[in-house]
């Protein structure tokens, strides 16, 4: 498992957790600290596939999930565990 944020554009990941602070694990998120509820809402939840569309420096990155397509931060997408596909 490698973080969402080093996928090069046009490689996809499945999600297989998202580390957070103290109280999260991997598959789940126990509780709402550091953001990670609106991820999860966001539809980036253990088992989900992404695409990244734009990961080109600093800054935001661009991502695929079903038929939507979001930007999250950088820091954000290095919490977040991923199998390259």
């Amino acid at each position: 498992m490698i973080p969402l944020g080093l996928l090069a554009a046009g490689e996809k990941g499945e999600v297989m957790g998202i580390r957070g602070g103290g109280n999260s694990a991997y598959g789940g998120l126990p509780d709402c600290s550091e953001g990670l509820c609106r991820i999860e809402d966001m539809g980036l939840r253990a088992g989900k596939v992404v695409e990244m569309l734009n990961n080109e420096g600093r800054g935001a990155l661009l991502l695929k999930i079903d038929e939507s397509r979001i930007a999250i931060g950088r820091t954000m997408a290095m919490k977040i565990l991923v199998r390259k596909q």
